[in-house]
Protein backbone atom coordinates (compact mmCIF):
# COMPACT_ATOMS: atom_id res chain seq x y z
CA UNK A 1 0.00 0.00 0.00
CA UNK A 2 2.69 2.46 0.99
CA UNK A 3 4.59 1.59 -2.18
CA UNK A 4 1.61 2.61 -4.33
CA UNK A 5 1.03 5.83 -2.41
CA UNK A 6 4.73 6.79 -2.48
CA UNK A 7 5.03 6.01 -6.18
CA UNK A 8 1.91 8.01 -6.98
CA UNK A 9 3.21 10.99 -5.01
CA UNK A 10 6.63 10.73 -6.64
CA UNK A 11 5.53 10.32 -10.27
CA UNK A 12 2.10 11.96 -10.10
CA UNK A 13 0.32 8.80 -11.16
CA UNK A 14 -3.17 8.05 -9.85
CA UNK A 15 -3.01 5.58 -6.97
CA UNK A 16 -5.90 3.60 -8.47
CA UNK A 17 -3.92 3.09 -11.68
CA UNK A 18 -1.00 1.67 -9.73
CA UNK A 19 -3.35 -0.70 -7.89
CA UNK A 20 -4.89 -1.84 -11.18
CA UNK A 21 -1.45 -2.52 -12.66
CA UNK A 22 -0.42 -4.52 -9.58
CA UNK A 23 -3.63 -6.57 -9.56
CA UNK A 24 -3.48 -7.22 -13.31
CA UNK A 25 0.16 -8.32 -13.09
CA UNK A 26 -0.54 -10.67 -10.17
CA UNK A 27 -3.58 -12.29 -11.78
CA UNK A 28 -1.94 -12.52 -15.19
CA UNK A 29 0.88 -14.44 -13.51
CA UNK A 30 -1.52 -16.66 -11.55
CA UNK A 31 -3.62 -17.57 -14.57
CA UNK A 32 -0.72 -18.19 -16.93
CA UNK A 33 2.10 -19.60 -14.79
CA UNK A 34 0.56 -21.56 -11.91
CA UNK A 35 -1.22 -24.86 -11.50
CA UNK A 36 -4.15 -23.09 -9.89
CA UNK A 37 -4.50 -20.93 -12.99
CA UNK A 38 -4.63 -24.00 -15.23
CA UNK A 39 -7.23 -25.52 -12.92
CA UNK A 40 -9.32 -22.34 -13.12
CA UNK A 41 -9.31 -22.53 -16.91
CA UNK A 42 -10.11 -26.24 -16.75
CA UNK A 43 -13.11 -25.75 -14.47
CA UNK A 44 -14.32 -22.86 -16.62
CA UNK A 45 -14.00 -24.94 -19.77
CA UNK A 46 -15.62 -28.18 -18.59
CA UNK A 47 -16.33 -28.74 -14.91
CA UNK A 48 -17.35 -32.37 -15.32
CA UNK A 49 -14.18 -33.33 -17.22
CA UNK A 50 -12.08 -31.49 -14.64
CA UNK A 51 -13.75 -33.39 -11.80
CA UNK A 52 -13.29 -36.70 -13.65
CA UNK A 53 -9.59 -35.96 -14.11
CA UNK A 54 -9.14 -35.94 -10.34
CA UNK A 55 -9.10 -32.22 -9.60
CA UNK A 56 -11.07 -31.11 -6.55
CA UNK A 57 -13.37 -28.57 -8.15
CA UNK A 58 -14.71 -27.44 -4.76
CA UNK A 59 -11.26 -26.06 -3.88
CA UNK A 60 -11.02 -24.34 -7.25
CA UNK A 61 -14.43 -22.72 -6.80
CA UNK A 62 -13.52 -21.67 -3.26
CA UNK A 63 -10.32 -20.06 -4.56
CA UNK A 64 -12.22 -18.32 -7.38
CA UNK A 65 -15.00 -16.99 -5.15
CA UNK A 66 -12.55 -15.87 -2.46
CA UNK A 67 -10.54 -13.96 -5.05
CA UNK A 68 -13.68 -12.39 -6.52
CA UNK A 69 -14.68 -11.24 -3.02
CA UNK A 70 -11.23 -9.72 -2.52
CA UNK A 71 -11.32 -7.97 -5.91
CA UNK A 72 -14.86 -6.68 -5.30
CA UNK A 73 -13.73 -5.26 -1.96
CA UNK A 74 -10.67 -3.66 -3.54
CA UNK A 75 -12.82 -2.17 -6.30
CA UNK A 76 -15.20 -0.79 -3.69
CA UNK A 77 -12.39 0.80 -1.72
CA UNK A 78 -10.87 2.34 -4.85
CA UNK A 79 -14.26 3.65 -6.02
CA UNK A 80 -15.03 5.21 -2.66
CA UNK A 81 -11.53 6.70 -2.46
CA UNK A 82 -12.03 8.25 -5.89
CA UNK A 83 -15.42 9.67 -4.98
CA UNK A 84 -14.22 10.81 -1.52
CA UNK A 85 -17.50 9.62 0.00
CA UNK A 86 -19.59 6.48 0.27
CA UNK A 87 -23.08 6.02 -1.16
CA UNK A 88 -25.00 2.76 -1.47
CA UNK A 89 -25.61 3.44 -5.17
CA UNK A 90 -21.92 3.56 -6.16
CA UNK A 91 -21.08 0.72 -8.49
CA UNK A 92 -24.56 0.27 -9.91
CA UNK A 93 -24.76 -0.12 -13.67
CA UNK A 94 -21.17 -1.37 -13.87
CA UNK A 95 -22.37 -4.91 -14.58
CA UNK A 96 -22.89 -4.35 -18.29
CA UNK A 97 -19.45 -2.76 -18.59
CA UNK A 98 -17.81 -5.71 -16.83
CA UNK A 99 -19.55 -8.32 -18.95
CA UNK A 100 -18.88 -6.37 -22.14
CA UNK A 101 -15.21 -5.95 -21.25
CA UNK A 102 -14.81 -9.71 -20.92
CA UNK A 103 -16.49 -10.49 -24.23
CA UNK A 104 -14.96 -7.65 -26.24
CA UNK A 105 -11.41 -8.40 -25.12
CA UNK A 106 -11.70 -12.08 -25.78
CA UNK A 107 -12.65 -14.71 -23.25
CA UNK A 108 -9.85 -16.23 -21.24
CA UNK A 109 -7.04 -13.74 -20.86
CA UNK A 110 -6.35 -10.97 -18.39
CA UNK A 111 -4.83 -8.78 -21.11
CA UNK A 112 -7.95 -9.25 -23.26
CA UNK A 113 -10.18 -8.06 -20.43
CA UNK A 114 -7.99 -4.98 -20.00
CA UNK A 115 -8.32 -4.22 -23.72
CA UNK A 116 -12.08 -4.66 -23.47
CA UNK A 117 -12.26 -2.45 -20.38
CA UNK A 118 -10.28 0.30 -22.07
CA UNK A 119 -12.55 0.10 -25.11
CA UNK A 120 -15.67 0.26 -22.93
CA UNK A 121 -14.16 3.20 -21.05
CA UNK A 122 -13.54 5.03 -24.30
CA UNK A 123 -17.12 4.35 -25.42
CA UNK A 124 -18.51 5.56 -22.07
CA UNK A 125 -16.37 8.68 -22.00
CA UNK A 126 -17.09 9.51 -25.63
CA UNK A 127 -20.83 9.22 -25.16
CA UNK A 128 -20.70 11.29 -21.96
CA UNK A 129 -18.67 14.03 -23.66
CA UNK A 130 -21.14 14.06 -26.54
CA UNK A 131 -23.98 14.49 -24.02
CA UNK A 132 -25.85 11.36 -25.03
CA UNK A 133 -28.75 10.39 -22.76
CA UNK A 134 -27.99 7.70 -20.13
CA UNK A 135 -30.76 5.43 -21.41
CA UNK A 136 -29.42 5.57 -24.96
CA UNK A 137 -25.92 4.85 -23.61
CA UNK A 138 -27.28 1.60 -22.15
CA UNK A 139 -28.73 0.71 -25.54
CA UNK A 140 -25.37 1.33 -27.22
CA UNK A 141 -23.54 -0.75 -24.60
CA UNK A 142 -26.06 -3.55 -25.07
CA UNK A 143 -25.59 -3.41 -28.83
CA UNK A 144 -21.80 -3.55 -28.43
CA UNK A 145 -22.17 -6.60 -26.16
CA UNK A 146 -24.56 -8.23 -28.62
CA UNK A 147 -22.12 -7.70 -31.50
CA UNK A 148 -19.26 -9.13 -29.40
CA UNK A 149 -21.30 -12.23 -28.48
CA UNK A 150 -22.40 -12.79 -32.09
CA UNK A 151 -18.80 -12.41 -33.27
CA UNK A 152 -17.65 -14.90 -30.61
CA UNK A 153 -20.31 -17.46 -31.55
CA UNK A 154 -19.64 -17.13 -35.28
CA UNK A 155 -15.87 -17.37 -34.87
CA UNK A 156 -16.20 -20.47 -32.67
CA UNK A 157 -18.56 -22.02 -35.21
CA UNK A 158 -16.10 -21.32 -38.06
CA UNK A 159 -13.15 -22.70 -36.06
CA UNK A 160 -14.99 -25.95 -35.30
CA UNK A 161 -15.39 -26.76 -39.03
Amino acid sequence: MFFAVNLSQYKGLPTALIWVVIVVAVYAYITSKTTMGRYLYAVGGNEKATKLSGIDTRKIYFFAYTNMGFLAGLAGVLTIARMASAQPTYGTNYEMDAISSCFIGGVGTVAGVIVGAVLMGVINLGMSIMGIDQNFQKVVKGAVLLVAVIFDVVSKKNNSK
